[in-house]
């Protein structure tokens, strides 16, 4: 191309971030850990059709995947899993997807498992050194037409022919079993319905008996209005916390006279919401020094902490997205992100102050100058409050649009919806601000990383508050001249499409949408999803029943006439959280309606797509679908999505 970019109308522009670079080169990233010198982490593979892989890196920098075919270290407990291994002196112990048995993988050997074929799923490992066992959490869904048990359970590390001694039971919920150094205690988070762990939780302790059984349990902190996250024993022995009971997660520890104490007190979060296990924002150097990640104004900081005064240090750290921190022998590994580079394992040495990128979640060569960087906004809504999003101008050196002309706008509701807006780049939004689309990622009142008060704005009002907060934010964009009012677009996943669904039907600030294995009937989750979320909603909407009329009043499903423009929606067909008749009967009644709509439905996929060739028709058919609603052609041809009713309605700028 010349130096003088092209003339072309917004949403037409070529652009070198294709879905097909986005799905080849990608893998998803986590849980790294310490297996001595050696760093493990799992990458989720989409052209592998989503399976987990452990990978090691050994002292000489050398990468390993140890996983084999057909092998998946994926759990289902909470269905959304997490905590899916433990690296122990170069063994490994997994959740393998297919059959959630527990497996045992020596170094060189093939896997072997050591629980029997059962209906039973175990997750967030730690070792029981002086027992020789590992402690986790077990789902038991072994009696059909009840409840899952949830437990935490004691595994041989031979394996038996028993799924687990059981140590603890009763409550609806268990996580983060972790046993003391000295291997005399152990500490551990439950809760129970209608709770989610971020609304309230408690950290209990117990010692183990001759038998290796618990005894003298006894609550620690946390209760139905305090949340606890991460509890971790220090090096030498002090049981540390997070807790948000001033308002934000801050650090705590049990001092030696059993007394809570307060170690930070910041106006910033040191925790998130407990949607999978294993997560981690804070990390042991040694006795003396705490690594950590903390977010304020929804950007993670990286720092250190002194355990003795409190003090926070702030290092030059080039992420802003920062999770999954451990520590070994000087050492931290983190999983980090920025607006200009994609999410990383990295690795940062103490004494050096030195980061190092371990793994990159792509490693396909894109140039900087298509990247929009964020910008963060904060913008009125209802109520007289203030709420925050992630603002990506469109950008491509390559092109112009006409002087008179504005970009469309993509507010993005994330899921959750207790969850975030992440600011590390991602080459999904960069796909759509690189084709001359403008991009909202909207952080509405019930995110997380502006404090308890702010997460709490969503209670009995989701499908009001969040829906708010997304339609005044694109008003904010228009009504500064920055969007085109006319082409406000919608889209979003899980809760993020409950939200774009209410504000499709309830609000008329947009003129299409894209609903990704999103909410439309509220009672049908009530009544249809699993157990760690089945009662999330009474907190959300309200109890059922017995507040039917709000369920009823809040779910899209039931006002099919109010909806009065195009949308488009995704589907994984083995969802079970949130089952396709939802999206079915959606489309369904657009049809009768005559509005235009799109269905595409994704055998073998469940919640969320983790398959690389439905990721890329994904984001294709929604760039199809806005190409033919807003009347622009496309820069270079995508396989095409069936719209119905299109010929019948016309949608111009």
């Amino acid at each position: 191309m010349s130096n003088s970019p092209k003339i072309a109308p917004y949403g037409s522009w070529k652009s070198p971030i294709t879905s097909e670079l986005i799905v080849s080169g990608s893998v998803g990233l986590g849980q790294p850990t310490f297996d001595g010198g050696d760093i493990y982490w799992i990458e989720m593979r989409p052209t592998e059709g989503g399976r987990n892989v452990i990978v090691k890196r050994d002292l000489s920098g050398a990468q390993t995947a140890l996983t084999p075919q057909p092998f998946n270290a994926r759990t289902r407990v909470h269905e959304y899993g997490g905590g899916d291994y433990l690296s122990v002196n170069g063994t490994v112990y997994f959740s393998n997807f297919s059959d959630q048995r527990v497996y045992r993988q020596d170094s060189g050997a093939e896997p072997r498992a050591i629980t029997p074929a059962e209906d039973v799923r175990y997750a967030d490992y730690c070792l029981d050194e002086a027992r020789g066992r590992l402690i986790c959490v077990r789902e038991d869904h072994r009696n059909a037409g009840v409840e899952a048990s949830t437990s935490i359970v004691a595994l041989d590390l031979e394996g038996n022919t028993e799924p687990g001694r059981v140590l603890l039971e009763g409550n609806d919920f268990y996580s983060s079993p972790r046993v003391s150094p000295d291997g005399t205690h152990l500490a551990w988070l439950t809760w129970n319905h209608p709770n989610m762990p971020w609304d309230g939780c408690e950290l209990w302790v117990g010692e183990f008996g001759e038998d290796g059984s618990l005894t003298s349990t006894r609550r620690i902190a946390g209760g139905k209005a305090e949340s606890i996250f991460q509890p971790e024993w220090s090096p030498d022995g002090v049981l540390y916390f997070a807790s948000d009971k001033n308002g934000w997660w801050n650090l705590h520890r049990i001092s030696s006279d059993g007394e809570i104490e307060s170690v930070t007190q910041l106006k910033g979060e040191l925790g998130m919401p407990q949607w999978v296990f294993g997560m981690s924002c804070y990390a042991f150097i040694s006795s003396e020094l705490i690594a950590c990640s903390h977010v304020e104004q929804g950007v993670s900081t990286f720092g250190l902490i002194d355990t003795g005064t409190g003090k926070l240090t702030t290092v030059d750290c080039p992420y802003t997205d920062i999770q999954y921190v451990r520590a070994h022998d000087g050492q931290v590994v983190f999983r980090g992100g920025s607006p200009t580079d994609v999410v990383s394992i990295v690795k940062f040495d103490v004494n050096t102050k030195q980061f190092e990128t371990l793994r990159r979640s792509n490693d396909l060569e894109i140039f900087p100058r298509y990247f929009s960087v964020p910008r963060a906004i904060e913008f009125p809504t209802e109520g007289g409050l203030t709420a925050h999003g992630f603002f990506y101008p469109p950008q491509n050196p390559d092109y112009r649009a006409p002087d008179n002309e504005k970009p469309p706008l993509i507010v993005k509701s994330h899921g959750g919806p207790t969850a975030a807006a992440s600011t590390a780049l991602s080459l999904s939004i960069q796909y759509w601000t690189s084709r001359g689309f403008a991009v909202l990622d909207v952080n509405y009142g019930g995110s997380t990383g502006y404090g308890r008060q702010y997460r709490e704005r969503l209670n009995k009002k989701w499908g009001i508050v969040d829906v708010d907060d997304c339609a005044n934010g694109a008003r904010y964009l228009a009504n500064r001249g920055e969007v085109d009012a006319n082409r406000l677009i919608i889209t979003g996943g899980s809760a993020g499409g409950y939200t774009t669904l209410c504000a499709l039907t309830f609000r008329k600030t947009f003129k299409a949408g894209a609903s990704h294995f999103g909410v439309s009937d509220a009672e049908a989750l009530a009544r249809d999803t699993h157990k760690y979320e089945s009662q999330y909603l009474t907190g959300l909407l309200g109890p059922y029943p017995e507040r039917r009329d709000i369920y009823y009043e809040r779910s899209p499903i039931n006002f099919p006439e109010r909806l009065s423009c195009p949308v488009i929606f995704f589907q994984g067909l083995e969802d079970k959280v949130v089952p396709p008749n939802q999206a079915e009967k959606m489309v369904q009644a657009m049809r009768a309606k005559g509005f235009p709509v799109a269905y595409v439905a994704f055998e073998g996929e469940q919640h969320g797509f983790r398959q690389a060739k439905n990721i890329k028709r994904a984001l294709d058919g929604e760039l199809y679908f806005y190409s033919r609603i807003f009347g622009f052609e496309l820069a270079e041809p995508v396989e095409q999505v069936t719209i119905d009713n299109l010929a019948k309605r016309r949608f111009s700028n």
